[in-house]
């Protein structure tokens, strides 16, 4: 060990002699892991700590304090600070104040190798002997951890191509990540483009005033064509692309939402679509949950997901426990949004589940369809927060949901739309489905390779071979 020191945190706002930095926490290790840096807070901290305790490529984030035995987290997860990490950051990156930077001699050991190993411990249980409870919270035994922990392979080339194999694997499922974002992104421009700007509604209205023909005006809105590029189109997606465009009306018209499409409904989401919420059934009783049958859904399931689907849960329940929740077991196509503690996780469900009394669900078969309210849901998320109430947490129930006003384009163009972003929501699908099986190969693979009982093959495409 070169060096080791506690983190920092800092204050919200900028003072005198203090400098705004990235502040890594334990919770965002595990997004940091996969390339997600969108929740590490920005803090100013004073110039003197931020010197002693600048993170650099190499470095390691240890957490020492917040898990709980209760919640079946344990502390001392840890971060290989990358170039890639510091660079999304800004450059400047410390860590919290419930972590530590640990720097090693990476000419003794390889830091990458010494993160895999901690992991190791977190996958077997083992990192629970240098944990201590203290009021509730776990915390991290630093000193003692550094002392008795050794790394398991000597070789300083062994750790470092161990290493590299394995981030072999966390490169891909970032590169799924930024895939799955920009598909997310392209599927919320369609939808803020044609039902929030309206922008082939008022295409067509821009056209007809400037004498211009107004289909051709919302083809182009449509695509982001040129008149050139849309007459080089195949006929088909010519043709398809002019249906569509048709569907957009010619006027706007007052509505007790405002100004809106001519022939669009104002209504609220309880006359669009069916609502369900669910139920936890009683924990002591056994034969809730055993034999486990059926899937069953709490918003912990969504709490670290990167993308807005559902492959599988944590817990299953039984036939018996089933029939203690009202709703059933909910169908494949499901919106799912947690209503509490945070309200906002969504998902769309990949299999047939049963949720409990932390959602509110959105089924299928409504007039507005569960792809069209992901996007509504993740445009409008401020407006559906604003609903909710609570003295413990805030919740918002489905009595508040179901009065929030949309706006109903009729079935032709919904239908439409869902038709034009359901192949880019099957893309994520799949990409979802190869991280996690990737997560699998990786998580399996690691113990086997930290102990020697498998040797890195010559090319990650051999993985499934061994």
């Amino acid at each position: 060990m070169l060096y080791a020191i506690g983190g920092g945190w800092g204050d919200e706002q900028p003072g005198a002699g203090k400098e705004c930095v990235a502040v890594i926490r334990g919770t965002d290790i595990p997004k940091l892991r996969i390339g997600d840096h969108s929740s590490v807070p920005f803090r100013y901290e004073s110039e003197s700590k931020v010197r002693s305790r600048l993170l650099r490529v190499g470095d390691i984030v240890i957490e020492v304090s917040g898990g709980s035995a209760a919640s079946g987290q344990h502390t001392g997860r840890a971060l290989l600070v990358t170039g890639e990490i510091l660079q999304s950051l800004g450059g400047k990156v410390i860590p919290a104040s419930f972590c530590r930077l640990l720097r090693l001699d990476s000419k003794q050991v390889d830091p990458g190798f010494i993160v895999l190993q901690i992991e190791s411990l977190h996958q077997s249980g083992e990192i629970a002997e240098f944990e201590n409870q203290s009021t509730g919270i776990a915390n991290f035994q630093f000193n003692r951890f550094v002392e008795e922990a050794h790394p398991i392979i000597k070789e300083l080339d062994s750790q470092e191509t161990i290493a590299e194999y394995i981030s072999s694997f966390d490169r891909l499922t970032a590169l799924n990540r930024r895939i799955d974002q920009t598909l997310e992104a392209i599927a919320q421009a369609i939808f803020k483009s044609w039902f929030v700007d309206f922008d082939p509604v008022r295409a067509k209205i821009a056209a007809i005033e400037q004498g211009q023909e107004p289909l051709r005006a919302a083809m182009r809105a449509i695509s982001g064509k040129t008149d050139a590029e849309l007459d080089q189109m195949p006929r088909e997606q010519h043709d398809q692309l002019a249906a569509a465009a048709a569907l957009f009306p010619d006027a706007m018209e007052e509505s007790e939402l405002g100004e809106i499409p001519k022939g669009w409904e104002a209504s609220t989401i309880g006359e669009m679509v069916e609502i369900a919420g669910g139920a936890t059934p009683d924990t002591k009783n056994e034969s809730y949950w055993n034999p486990p049958e059926h899937f069953w859904t709490s918003p912990k399931d969504l709490s670290g997901a990167q993308s807005p689907v559902l492959l599988t849960t944590e817990r299953r329940i039984s036939s018996a426990g089933l029939s203690r929740i009202g709703s059933g077991l909910l169908p494949k196509g499901t919106l799912l949004m947690s209503s509490r503690a945070p309200i906002g996780y969504l998902a769309i469900t990949q299999i047939p589940v049963a949720i409990n009394q932390g959602y509110i669900a959105i089924l299928p078969g409504g007039k507005l369809p569960p792809l069209y309210f992901l996007m509504w849901c993740q445009k409008n998320m401020d407006q559906i927060k604003g609903q909710a109430n609570g003295s413990t947490f805030m919740e918002i129930s489905k009595k508040a949901f179901r009065p929030m006003p949309v706006i109903y384009p009729g079935s032709d163009l919904t239908d439409s739309f869902v038709k034009a972003v359901t192949p880019l929501f099957e893309q994520l699908v799949a990409r979802v489905k190869e991280s996690s099986r990737l997560a699998e190969i990786r998580n399996a693979f690691l113990p086997r390779l930290l102990y020697g009982e498998l040797i890195v093959p010559s090319d990650p495409s051999d993985e499934e071979s061994q």
